[in-house]
């Protein structure tokens, strides 16, 4: 073997060398700026706002939060949960009309509560809760801190109480939009969930499409309550596109 081909060779089995442990280092660096971008959303502004702007400094932060809580799996909710937890939204939803003040505590600690049943730490671990939050609903996380700093606020002293009641209805607003995403199922929910529409479906080989008068009245008296309050779907997702 001559002197040239040897000569070739080292260099090549070099040049390998040096791009493996390239791409060694790149997998283990950080998630970059873009990747912390997509995945926090809203909050990565948020994060470089409480840092003054400092980048960096700012996204240390969020990889720190991925290290400790992008390992977390979230639980599946099982029915009873689920309809618990929408019965009590819908109902501090409609509360809102008479008592915005206690609306708003009862969708905090509704957020609280549900998250913990998702497998988020718990209430009574407020930040670490939503430091885990902002690493899997970071596009919606701010409305818990908007909630839970309206029903911790004290009413404004010596004012008609029209400003607070519009910070608490537009963080009602903010808060449903986590409370949805928290509540969404899981793919293995969505599967079981089309089993059991198919298995319902064409009792007698028909649909049950009849509806009781009470559940109709039950209906129009919920719908009626929830435009007086202001928060429909369309206006939903129209202040949280305004948000962002």
């Amino acid at each position: 073997m001559s002197t040239g081909v040897i000569i070739a060779l080292i260099v090549i089995v070099v040049a390998v060398a040096v791009v493996a442990a390239a791409l060694t280092l790149l997998n283990r660096r950080p998630p970059g700026g873009r990747t912390l971008r997509r995945r926090f959303g809203p909050e990565y502004d948020r994060a470089v706002d409480r840092h003054d702007g400092d980048t960096k400094a700012a996204e240390a932060d969020l990889t720190e939060r991925v290290k400790l809580h992008g390992g977390l799996r979230e639980r599946p909710l099982d029915p009873a949960d689920r309809e618990r937890f929408t019965a009590g939204w819908t109902a501090a939803q409609e509360r809102f009309v008479d008592s915005p003040r206690e609306a708003v505590a009862e969708a905090d600690r509704l957020l609280g509560d549900l998250a913990a049943a998702r497998g988020f730490p718990g209430v009574e671990q407020y930040e670490e809760q939503v430091s885990a939050l902002s690493v899997h609903h970071g596009h919606h996380v701010h409305g818990y801190r908007k909630v839970h700093r309206a029903a911790l606020a004290p009413a404004a002293a010596g004012q008609d109480g029209t400003g607070d009641t519009e910070q608490m209805r537009e963080a009602m607003l903010e808060a449903r939009a986590l409370f949805e995403d928290l509540m969404s199922p899981d793919r293995e929910d969505k599967s079981s969930g089309h089993a059991r529409d198919r298995d319902t479906d064409g009792v007698d080989g028909r649909d049950d499409v009849s509806e009781s008068a009470d559940a109709r009245d039950d209906r129009d008296d919920h719908s009626v309550r929830t435009r007086r309050f202001g928060i429909t779907k369309k206006d939903d997702h129209r202040h949280t596109a305004e948000s962002a």
